[in-house]
């Protein structure tokens, strides 16, 4: 081979491994490398996910991404706060590169959303009356005292407790953790259904009229784990954050980064992964 064919055929194979480099890409880092902000989208739910001053996203799920992306190199983080139910949305149409909020990693979302490692255990929770008058612990309660439960749209507590039974007339589904509040303070609903820190939170903010139920006495299938929620086509960034939140996790600084959001030592997730949420919850 002369010389000048040998360079035109090593030009070529350059051109084409640079062309597959590219392929595998996906769009947030395309984003990054143009210089674009990391669109980081959430919902109000505290103390999980919500915003300060300025939209600043507070929260321990924001609080554990936002840490982790500073560990990757990444500070350009643009906050967005939508609706719970438009957050899966607007990521698949591209308004948003990551979503937090909180999310639970269920085998019905991971049809749609790639979700980083586990990076909390969560239990479920109501919120009831003061004195709690229909002694409801647990979803089978709700179904067995005919209660009215309510939940925000797009939570999982729908899923839990039709899954014991709860007839679907029992079941009252509002935009949010307001509205809930609101049909639990009426009467009009006898438990509000939520994430255990959630209710924490709820409760702890109108203590002279409700009580938390206590989540130990749920059973073990409601135990959840929280992940960070990306499009498929990142899956390249994904497993560049999954490493660097394996070297955070659980860190003295990490605990210290939520130490003001309900979230302690016991909410680490253990050895649980995502792959085994997907295929169990």
């Amino acid at each position: 081979m002369n010389g000048n064919l040998k360079k035109t055929f090593l030009a070529a194979g350059i051109a084409v491994g640079m062309t597959a480099v590219t392929a595998q890409a996906g769009q947030l880092t395309d984003r990054i490398n143009s210089g674009e902000s990391i669109r980081l989208g959430f919902a109000v739910q505290p103390p999980s996910a919500y915003p300060g001053d300025d939209n600043q996203p507070l929260g321990f799920a924001n609080a554990i991404t936002v840490g982790v992306l500073k560990k990757m190199g990444y500070s350009n983080i643009e906050p967005i706060v939508t609706d719970w139910g438009g957050m899966i949305p607007a990521l698949a149409a591209n308004r948003l590169d990551i979503v937090t909020g909180g999310m639970y990693i269920l085998g019905s979302r991971c049809k749609n959303v790639e979700f980083s490692e586990p990076i909390a255990r969560q239990y479920d929770g109501f919120f009831v009356l003061k004195g709690n008058p229909k002694h409801i612990n647990d979803y089978a309660d709700i179904k067995d005292s005919n209660s009215i439960m309510v939940a925000a749209a797009g939570y999982n507590n729908i899923e839990a407790a039709k899954k014991v039974g709860v007839p679907e007339q029992n079941i009252m589904v509002v935009p949010g953790p307001t509205e809930m509040l609101a049909a639990v303070r009426s009467g009009r609903a006898d438990a509000g259904a939520l994430p255990f820190v959630e209710v924490e939170h709820i409760v702890a903010e109108n203590a002279d009229i409700l009580d938390a139920t206590d989540p130990t006495l749920m059973p073990d299938w409601t135990i959840n784990y929280t992940g960070i929620a990306f499009r498929p086509d990142d899956r390249d960034f994904l497993k560049k954050f999954n490493v660097a939140l394996a070297d955070y996790l659980g860190t003295p600084e990490m605990l210290d980064a939520v130490k003001d959001y309900s979230y302690t030592a016991q909410n680490l997730p253990g050895d649980k992964t995502t792959a085994w949420a997907c295929e169990n919850r």
